[in-house]
């Protein structure tokens, strides 16, 4: 066979184009630190590191959530302590209001005080976050959630859902709170309250001058007796009647109907038109104990039912704004000194229960963060996994990419001095 010269220079040229294309290649190599560089070095290992890059990517994503979730639950948790700092105040306050030795002035000094806190809790609740948002709104979180209305009162317009955040593939977390869970709400262990107010229309009692008893009975308690009572848990008021003698009756709110029925255990009417002692009367019903004291007039109420039920529902804000009407208010007559020591028993009972709440709903947020510290690490410990398995797919064994390195070195060099060695061959030089 027959070797042309030019078939000798294309043979040499073509191994050293090869030589440099490894020894590149394996350069290229050190320099980016990895073993793929293109999808062509290894299609198996490239398409697996699309997915755990992708995965990376979601598990970043769910990162940068957690962020934003906890700076949100961190903001409301520090909003609630607040509030809570302010009922614990505003309760010091009715403490001192209830003193026999006070006069209207400095009932009137305290209101100043409560007006100031109650002012504090409005702007609280429609504090927002780092966007603009308001926290306590739900989902309507682009107006105030609470605002007053025509009348002075303050009145919910947020709805009553939670915003959401996804913190992980398989939780979704609920980032903030309702205006109604923390203010319009009772803990579930809340018990029965007293209140001295009329009947509306004869169902849900209303507070303020509208629904003022006219007589000067206070009440004390409820104090509850049997909790396997058959109808501990309903609702009761008490009206008073009688145009010579005083006397009471018990009624029962029928969520059937729904109104006021006779409330008669018995079937002996003994709690209908019962004459009535005004130096002190206890009575028990439902489970209940509750004492009365004081001269009654035809058409008085006590409402005796627990707090956050449909015929009274739980309300921070109703609930200061009637303790600040009946301070600003001179005490002079005795139905007037009756309403004052009824509303301040009521409001400190309301507010006790506000407090519970605002308690409960501020440690659910701290359990909330607390969980975000444990998927926060469980997602540590997932990137760690995909770096790792990254890094065995496609990274560059450092040691193994050297000894390559100078391999290819060598080998170009030594296709380099055969070309040289073999183009400087002649016959010329044997003749």
């Amino acid at each position: 066979m027959r070797i042309s010269t030019v078939t000798m220079y294309e043979q040499s040229t073509a191994s050293i184009n090869r030589q440099q294309s490894d020894f590149l290649k394996v350069s290229q190599q050190i320099a980016s630190g990895r073993r793929v560089v293109n999808p062509s070095d290894d299609p198996q290992a490239a398409s697996r590191a699309v997915r755990v890059d992708q995965s990376q990517a979601i598990t970043q994503q769910y990162t940068d959530s957690r962020v934003s979730a906890r700076n949100s639950l961190a903001q409301t948790e520090s909003i609630l302590n607040s509030i809570s700092d302010s009922i614990i105040s505003a309760k010091t306050r009715l403490v001192q209001a209830s003193s026999d030795t006070l006069s209207d002035v400095d009932r009137e000094s305290i209101a100043s005080e409560l007006k100031g806190i109650y002012e504090t809790m409005i702007g609280q609740a429609n504090a927002t976050d780092g966007n603009g948002r308001y926290l306590f709104g739900g989902y309507a979180d682009n107006a105030p959630p609470f605002v007053k209305n025509s009348e002075g009162n303050i009145e919910y317009k947020g709805d009553d859902n939670a915003r959401q955040q996804r913190i992980d593939a398989s939780r979704l977390m609920p980032v903030t709170e309702n205006g109604i869970s923390i203010f319009q709400s009772v803990p579930s262990g809340a018990g029965y309250v007293a209140e001295a107010v009329k009947s509306s229309d004869g169902g849900q009692p209303i507070a303020g001058v509208e629904g003022r008893n006219n007589g000067s009975v206070t009440f004390t308690g409820p104090q509850v007796g049997d909790v396997n009572d058959p109808d501990y848990g309903e609702s009761f008021r008490i009206v008073f009647g009688g145009e010579e003698s005083p006397t009471y009756s018990v009624q029962r709110f029928d969520a059937d109907v729904p109104e006021w029925t006779a409330f008669d255990p018995e079937g002996d009417g003994s709690f209908t038109d019962s004459s009535y002692d005004a130096t002190g009367e206890q009575l028990s019903f439902g489970g209940l104990n509750v004492t009365l004291k004081g001269e009654p007039v035809a058409g008085d109420e006590m409402l005796v039912a627990q707090s956050g039920s449909d015929q009274r529902p739980a309300d921070l804000f109703r609930t200061m704004e009637a303790a600040i009407r009946v301070l600003e208010n001179p005490a002079t007559t005795g139905a007037e000194k009756a309403e004052l020591r009824n509303t301040l028993n009521t409001s400190m009972r309301d507010l006790d229960n506000a407090l519970d709440n605002v308690l409960t709903v501020r440690a659910s947020a701290g359990a909330k963060l607390n969980e975000l510290d444990v998927v926060d690490a469980v997602g540590s410990n997932r990137m760690l996994n995909y770096e790792q398995t990254l890094s065995d797919l496609v990274d560059l064994d450092y040691a193994d990419a050297i000894s390559e390195y100078s391999l290819r070195q060598v080998g170009l060099q030594a296709s380099q001095k055969a070309f040289v060695d073999i183009k400087g061959m002649s016959l010329f030089d044997f003749m």
